[in-house]
């Protein structure tokens, strides 16, 4: 059985509604949710981490991750397999659509993680977002404020690529 840590961070509850989503959908695996306003960046205990947050402002981070993000640029990662999900707004804030996936990004990709759940940006309408690598988010986004009704299939569909690659753990 996989042990998975949800991190997440929520101010008007999307990304904690999308992370119980998540969970629910992972149901198998052993998964403990975590709010970044109290949480500890210990990841010791699991197989794989994802980090959730809704996107602020001009491509800002949840106000509870920017303490929590440094503490995860401290922590030990290495060899953990890592996926990110996030919320944000991508008519109001087209040109920063989901950036604190970015910047959560930022803070780990050399610590040795393997990120998995990429997602093409094929589906999606924005102008540009630093979360974007190679023609991918660097993990799901969804947008409760403009496309709601695409939420439970693109959770759907990222899981089923997320169960396909703890297989390998």
């Amino acid at each position: 059985m996989t042990h998975i840590g949800i991190f997440y961070g929520s101010s008007t509850g999307n990304t904690q509604d999308a992370a119980k989503k998540i969970a629910k959908a992972l149901s198998g695996h052993a998964v403990e949710l975590f709010d970044v306003a109290t949480a500890q960046a210990d990841f010791s205990a699991y197989d794989l981490v994802l980090f959730g947050s809704s996107t602020w402002g001009l491509g800002d981070l949840q106000d509870d991750w920017d303490a929590f993000v440094e503490e995860v640029k401290s922590a030990d990662l290495a060899g953990k397999k890592v996926a990110l999900f996030g919320t944000g707004d991508s008519s109001s804030y087209s040109d920063t659509f989901g950036e604190a996936l970015g910047k959560i990004y930022g803070a780990i990709k050399g610590k040795g993680i393997q990120l998995i759940g990429q997602v093409p940006t094929e589906g999606y309408s924005f102008d540009s977002s630093e979360s974007v690598i190679d023609g991918q988010f660097v993990g799901l986004l969804l947008d409760e404020d403009n496309e709601p009704e695409k939420t439970d299939q693109r959770i759907a569909l990222w899981v089923d690529q997320i169960k396909k690659a703890i297989l390998n753990i």
